[in-house]
């Protein structure tokens, strides 16, 4: 017999193996039941069977591990076993670019096919470089293409529409080029429409204008898709006469003028926001007594040193002179002032006793009235030898000087005007009053400043509100109020303009709602809305800013999100981007503009395949202005590589002169080349170098103003102003510095992650690299003459580097004619 192991349970041993007294009871039981025939069939059969499966399972499981200890046991004399995965949970990778992995789709007989069309259908000298080809044949995903200046990119951007389109049969409403201007854009169109003809390609104008567009036009459709917004107008926008359709989706991006329609809404919001938030007029008062504040003159300058000796006989003189000023403001109706009490209080100027006019409670500051300009200049007091605006004059710059209290000067009765409102406690309207945020090169109207600031914050893709409040100032910074003060009327003039009927929003806001910041908000996008951006060619990629990228991307992010349903049963699949640029022509960087996203581009717009194309032909100026220029430029970080180079035919080499400031040779030359047929630049850094120029060359002003349009050929222009247009003749007047810091700036672009890791003063070392790319941006406008005048070293501002300290003396492409160089 068997013998059974000692490891079954109870219920399983044999009845001879149970204790005496259970077999003796079941015996007994089984007994009793078989005679009385009481045992159940039916109960006997289901306990038979359940008997069976307990056993079954009780006998696989002894048997499974009896049998396993001998198994381990065997296998450990043969092989030791060590589990060597990791234990560590880890999820899957985030797939975070922007594009499928895919290749346009271009066979070799294509390309041959367009290239021979090329060949036959376009002039000789039209046809592409292998650079160009290998732009217009890029099959990746994204492209950057580094195009220097006169590189002849707008033909291959065009063959390029044309190879996608004609050849390729993508949709045109899945294609976008952008272009950053107006302007640009209305000289691509035709350059579009001409090439397109020839192809047998008839575009329509409207058909050639909904596929070039500025970001501003593409973005504008967008939001007007959504409910509510269909009638949605830009501020940027607004004018007093109704824009034309292809005005209306148009904006000029680097265009700062604020005209009488949008001043109207500013002027409505501040003043409605004055009287009712307490923290807002607060916040004006420091700003107003700041800029209506007497500035300080240190008591070595010229003036007052001029002026000192006379402090005597101007202090006898000052009461009549108070109460003769007094009389004029309360002719003019500007005297007395609400919030102004009218009463006189001597101060102690350099030892003697003067006085001022009245005491504003609300600015805890005192009061002086001032000599209107209007007033007769002449108009003196009876028996004084000075009028009393030479009289007045003399008490200004002492109290400059020596004054140390809190003083209110007001020039005019319209400066007086503007103010008032924040003279009196109670609030009837806000005051009017210019003010000069630190880093910046003048004063202007607050409303001004504060359009110019919260652009600058929202080109960098910050919002206002938010970077504000990370943003810090020295406890007496008069700037710490302004931005407090600025992030309280920017919330206020969102609102305003969204209640207007119809509603207004600037263009900033509508990139936001659609940026990364946003992305729910794209889902709310139609695919015809999305589609047009699906084939993206961006020119003057340098110029774009922050916040233009955050849409970018959050718009690549969601068509690719899509993906086939964006795209089903259409010839244009995926998407791609391809941008046009060169960064030593990033010169936008004071309206938040970077040429980091240029330079970083497979960083910024990860995809599984990136096409880099270095155009270094020039089709425009001889290898002297090249080399010129890239000589000044050099020194700035940049896109590797680069080197231009003079093709065409061969021309004679001049150096690019530089000069000193000489505004009688400069007239004398450009009369020359006019004289000679040659058209002409003049390109300025201020304003007011423009009218003293327009003084000196006025009579070839007058000349070629009355020709028609196309047959002139002197333009004046700021150096801004000026990419894109080329002339045999380029006249530079001054020099390229970046003048004075901005700290305000510099602590936005820290926020913005622009800038070397460490650099408090990202901003301002960002503008003097800016500085030399707009003296690049200046030469390159030049075919075969440049001349450089700057102003002596002695009459220059500050120490700041300019750009033509880089200007060598031992190179063929300079020659540098200055005194004492």
């Amino acid at each position: 017999m068997p013998q059974h192991s000692p490891d079954l349970p109870p219920e399983l041993l044999p009845l001879a193996q149970m204790p005496l007294l259970k077999r003796l009871a079941a015996r007994f039981f089984g007994h009793g039941l078989n005679r009385l025939r009481a045992q159940h069939r039916a109960s006997w059969l289901h306990g038979q069977a359940d008997g069976f499966r307990s056993g079954h399972n009780a006998g696989v499981e002894y048997g499974y591990e009896e049998g396993r200890r001998e198994g381990l046991e065997e296998g450990r004399q043969v092989l030791l076993i060590r589990d060597s995965r990791n234990t560590e949970h880890r999820p899957p990778g985030v797939d975070d670019r922007l594009f499928d992995d895919w290749r346009l789709p271009l066979s070799a007989e294509l390309k041959k096919r367009f290239k021979a069309d090329v060949a036959r259908l376009l002039a000789p000298q039209a046809q592409p470089s292998a650079a160009q080809w290998k732009m217009i044949f890029s099959d990746t995903p994204a492209t950057a293409v580094i195009a220097g200046a006169g590189a002849g990119k707008s033909t291959s951007l065009v063959l390029r529409l044309l190879l996608l389109s004609h050849y390729l049969g993508f949709e045109l409403d899945s294609m976008t080029v952008v272009t950053f201007t107006r302007e640009s854009r209305k000289d691509f169109i035709n350059k579009l429409l001409q090439v397109f003809a020839l192809w047998g390609r008839v575009l329509s104008p409207r058909e050639a204008r909904e596929l070039v567009r500025t970001f501003h036009s593409r973005i504008l459709p967008m939001v007007r898709s959504l409910p509510g917004f269909e009638r949605l107008q830009a501020f940027e926008n607004l004018s007093e006469r109704a824009p034309s359709a292809d005005e209306e989706v148009d904006s000029n991006p680097f265009d700062l003028r604020i005209n009488d329609a949008q001043r109207q809404h500013l002027n409505a919001c501040y003043q409605a926001l004055y009287r009712s938030d307490e923290r807002f007029r607060q916040a004006l008062q420091p700003l107003l007594r700041h800029a209506l504040q007497l500035k300080e003159l240190e008591r070595d300058h010229p003036d007052v040193q001029k002026r000192v000796a006379v402090t005597e006989l101007a202090a006898k003189r000052d009461e009549e002179l108070c109460d003769m000023v007094e009389d004029l403001w309360f002719r003019a109706g500007a005297w007395p002032i609400k919030g102004i009490e009218p009463q006189r209080q001597s101060f102690e100027i350099n030892g003697a006793q003067f006085h001022c006019h009245g005491y504003a409670p609300e600015l805890d500051a005192w009061v002086m009235l001032g000599f209107d300009p209007r007033e007769n200049p002449q108009a003196s007091r009876p028996g004084a030898k000075l009028s009393v605006r030479a009289e007045w004059a003399v008490k200004r710059t002492l109290f400059q000087a020596f004054c140390r209290k809190p003083l209110i000067w007001l020039d005019s009765y319209d400066a007086s005007k503007r103010a008032s409102g924040a003279f009196s406690a109670t609030p009837s309207g806000g005051p009017g009053f210019d003010y000069k945020v630190k880093g910046e090169l003048a004063s202007a109207p607050l409303l001004d400043c504060f359009v110019a600031a919260a652009g600058f914050i929202e080109n960098l893709g910050l919002d206002v509100g938010d970077a504000v409040a990370g943003m810090s100032f020295a406890a007496d910074d008069p700037d710490r109020h302004f931005f407090e003060a600025l992030s309280l009327f920017w919330r206020a003039l969102e609102d305003h303009l969204l209640d207007q009927s119809p509603p207004i929003m600037s263009y900033n806001r509508m990139f936001a709602l659609f940026s990364e910041r946003s992305p729910e908000n794209l889902k709310l996008l139609s695919d015809a809305c999305l589609r047009p951006l699906s084939h993206l060619m961006i020119d003057e990629f340098q110029d774009v800013s922050p916040q233009i990228v955050s849409w970018l991307k959050a718009c690549l992010k969601e068509i690719r999100s899509r993906s086939s349903a964006l795209h089903l049963g259409r010839g244009a699949q995926h998407s791609s981007l391809l941008c046009v640029g060169d960064d030593w022509q990033s010169i936008y960087g004071w309206r938040g503009s970077s040429p980091k996203y240029f330079i970083d581009f497979n960083k910024e717009f990860p995809s599984p395949g990136t096409t880099r194309v270095m155009l270094g032909e020039n089709y425009r100026s001889h290898q002297h202005v090249i080399d010129a220029a890239e000589h000044i430029v050099r020194a700035v970080p940049a896109i590797p590589g680069k080197k231009a180079k003079a093709v065409g035919e061969p021309r004679q080499l001049w150096p690019v002169q530089v000069l000193d400031r000489d505004d009688q040779d400069l007239a004398q030359r450009l009369a020359e080349h006019y004289g000679q047929g040659d058209s002409i630049l003049m390109l300025f850094r201020k304003s007011s170098d423009k009218f003293l120029i327009e003084e000196h060359i006025s009579q070839i002003v007058n000349v070629d103003s009355r020709l028609p349009p196309a047959a002139r050929r002197l333009k004046l222009l700021t150096y801004h102003s000026a990419k894109g247009l080329q002339a045999d003749v380029v006249f530079l007047l001054g020099d390229c510095q970046h003048l004075g810091g901005s700290p305000y700036k510099n602590q936005l672009y820290r926020q913005a992650g622009l800038g070397k890791d460490g650099d408090t003063d990202a901003y301002d070392n960002a503008q003097k690299d800016e500085a030399l790319r707009l003296a690049y941006v200046g030469i390159t406008r030049a075919v075969r003459h440049c001349y450089w005048y700057v102003e002596r070293q002695e009459n220059m501002p500050g120490n700041a580097p300019k750009a033509s300290d880089r200007v060598p003396r031992d190179k063929p492409y300079f020659e540098d004619l200055r005194q004492g160089q």
